[in-house]
């Protein structure tokens, strides 16, 4: 009996192991430019901040420009403020579209269109040669 306990124990938790990893995508998938942008648009428009982390570089520069004044975050700013958004439903419709592309650099507009204001994010993401990076975001308000 005790030998069938454990033997029942050990593929509960295998079998939980392998639900729970069948839900995060593999190295691979989590180093393209497709998942790197998915990662920020769900992040900033669902609260869904999961992988963010992992997709932006350290020295990623974030810049709010609001009227004649540009506020500058880093990516531990950036970071630390979407944790009180997290899972927080933002009310619009959000696009995003490449701007510029080459080997190495690419350039997303990622409209958030709301009732009265749209929230424009240019996010310029490099392949750093261990996956595509968020580099740089640029954000305006109109």
């Amino acid at each position: 009996m005790k030998t069938l306990k454990t033997t029942l124990l050990a593929l509960l938790l295998t079998v939980t192991y392998s639900i729970s990893k069948a839900n995060l995508p593999n190295r691979s998938e989590r180093l393209t430019m497709r998942y790197a942008i998915s990662a920020y648009v769900d992040a900033f428009t669902h609260g869904k901040c999961a992988g963010l982390a992992d997709v932006i570089d350290d020295s990623a520069k974030f810049s709010h420009t609001r009227g004649e004044k540009i506020i500058s975050f880093s990516k531990n700013e950036i970071l630390e403020s979407l944790k009180n958004q997290q899972d927080v439903e933002q009310n619009c419709t959000t696009t995003a579209r490449i701007v510029e592309s080459t080997a190495k650099l690419v350039v997303y507009k990622v409209q958030m269109k709301y009732e009265k204001f749209s929230r424009i994010n240019f996010v310029t993401m490099t392949d750093t040669g261990n996956g595509w990076k968020i580099t740089n975001v640029s954000t305006v308000f109109s």
